[in-house]
């Protein structure tokens, strides 16, 4: 039976969820993967507590800040490994931050599996991606990223059997923000922006500054990751993206508050944008797509009919359509679904972990 032992680092609130999955889990994926599992370290950005028998799924909370000592990744990587090394060591990155990424060479060099919803690594330096990949090939390391792009839908994996089994991309294109896609399901012409970003705000849709949304720099690193997996060796650099927060008030100098008191000053703006799709029989959506054709990526705003796919969305799902040799522009490939969410992203991790288990070498 293959002994497999896993590293959550940053339990937060899909941390959290994917922590719970696992100990609900345990006991099936057992008889299922004919597999041990077992959760042996935790890390958050002060502590970490690492159990080679097990994290208890009672008290994980508890130990995590009574019997943890201060996080060092590197050291985790190597109590992981050291604790088993004839079995298969994964870390799960539920971070949104570069501390962890950085490490991801040095984890592959150790035979450790990465699993990961964080953006911070597919869509940045394309060289620490080679470093990595060229140490994963030499360790037989893995790396899933399913949740970087879709949450908990089959986005990733959708666009890697197509490539795999030899169909030829042409375009991806994709409501990738739940935030964003909420506030375009919502908003019409007798609404005022502001007030809709105001409503998405206060139900816990965006960010705490919800500029980091309509800046369009999270639908720019899913495009990112997207156009990477087809091929493209892209950057966020290289990408037309529009954003929708107002240069006037995109300065960090400009508070949170503020931006939000002077929004409505910039409603006609969109108000007329609308209007302009409306009187076509459109309505306007924030679209990320990568244009294999012509070897581009955008991120902007742009009407679509009110029977396109992307119009037909409510609350705040994702939808994103494969168009290929197999699957033409007419007849796309779609996957539509939850968007945002810690249990929906959590199980889209924990896919990642069992996709990674069954493909280990010992399996």
């Amino acid at each position: 039976m293959l002994t497999v032992s896993i590293a959550v680092i940053g339990p937060g609130v899909v941390g959290s969820a994917l922590v719970r999955q696992i100990f609900l889990q345990t006991d099936n994926l057992c008889q299922i993967l004919r597999s041990k599992v077992k959760l042996v370290s935790l890390a958050n950005s002060k502590t970490m507590h690492h159990d080679q028998n097990g994290i208890s799924s009672a008290t994980w909370r508890e130990d995590l800040t009574q019997k943890g000592v201060p996080v060092d990744l590197e050291v985790l990587g190597k109590q992981l490994q050291e604790g088993n090394q004839h079995g298969c060591c994964i870390v799960v990155d539920c971070t949104a931050h570069e501390a962890a990424p950085d490490l991801y060479t040095r984890f592959a060099k150790r035979g450790i599996h990465v699993v990961t919803p964080n953006k911070k690594f597919g869509a940045g330096p394309l060289e620490r991606i080679r470093a990595f990949r060229a140490a994963a090939q030499e360790s037989g390391s893995q790396f899933f990223g399913e949740a970087t792009v879709g949450a908990g839908l089959p986005v990733m994996s959708t666009l890697r059997s197509l490539i795999e089994t030899g169909d030829k991309v042409i375009r991806v294109q994709g409501i990738l923000s739940g935030t964003l896609s909420y506030i375009f399901n919502t908003y019409n012409t007798g609404a005022a922006f502001s007030d809709v970003v105001t409503s998405a705000k206060e139900k816990g849709f965006t960010e705490p500054d919800p500029r980091e949304d309509l800046s369009g720099l999270d639908v720019s690193r899913k495009v990112v990751i997207l156009a990477r997996q087809c091929g493209l060796e892209t950057d966020l650099s290289q990408l037309k993206v529009e954003s929708l927060v107002p240069e006037q008030l995109a300065s960090s100098q400009t508070s949170v508050e503020e931006f939000m008191q002077k929004l409505p000053e910039y409603d006609e703006q969109m108000a007329q944008r609308a209007t302009v799709a409306e009187s076509q029989g459109e309505v306007i959506r924030y679209v990320g797509s990568v244009d294999l054709e012509n070897r581009t990526c955008s991120v902007q705003l742009v009407s679509v009919p009110r029977e396109h796919p992307f119009a037909q969305l409510s609350g705040t799902d994702n939808l994103i359509t494969f168009t290929t040799q197999r699957y033409p522009s007419k007849t796309p490939l779609v996957v539509r679904g939850p968007g945002a969410g810690a249990e929906v992203t959590a199980a889209g991790i924990f896919s990642d972990i069992i996709q990674v288990i069954r493909t280990h070498r010992n399996y």
